[in-house]
């Protein structure tokens, strides 16, 4: 965790309690996560009750309450990326990272999660990493691509 990061962000938003979206937005993204003690920092320094941080951080997908990899790796699920071949990029993400769907590594590195329609169907299937889109996927690139990200 970027404790400096965190802080000047939780001081940029000091007494603004309206912003307290945004300020959870920019922690998740320096951070990867939200944990317990940086929301009631939150909470204190924005003037906003810790339920009320609680309810928005765990209502949005956006936001995780657990610790994430430093990279983020999502397989689309949606109809047409299922019919061809999400299952088969699904196995390939989980055999070269171990991981199965919704886990993050030890080390920290990898979170692995699949996901509905990302809108590309275009493109399907897609493995999207870091918010890098990849599409027309295979299985075969699949080791390609994630070791760029090693």
């Amino acid at each position: 965790m970027s404790e400096e990061k965190v802080s000047a962000i939780i001081e940029k938003y000091r007494g603004q309690p309206s912003s307290l979206i945004h300020a959870l937005v920019e922690i998740q993204h320096v951070n990867h996560w939200l944990p317990r003690e940086v929301m009631h920092q939150v909470s204190d320094a924005l003037q906003v009750p810790f339920g009320q941080v609680m309810q928005i951080a765990s209502f949005y997908k956006t936001f995780s309450l657990t610790p994430k990899g430093r990279h983020e790796v999502h397989v689309c699920t949606g109809m047409t990326c299922h019919l061809r071949g999400a299952a088969k990029l699904q196995a390939k993400v989980e055999e070269l990272t171990g991981l199965a769907d919704g886990q993050t590594d030890a080390d920290a590195k990898f979170t692995f999660a699949t996901g509905a329609c990302l809108g590309s169907c275009s493109i399907a299937p897609e493995l999207i990493v870091d918010g890098k889109h990849y599409g027309r996927m295979t299985p075969e690139k699949v080791e390609d691509i994630l070791k760029q990200y090693e």
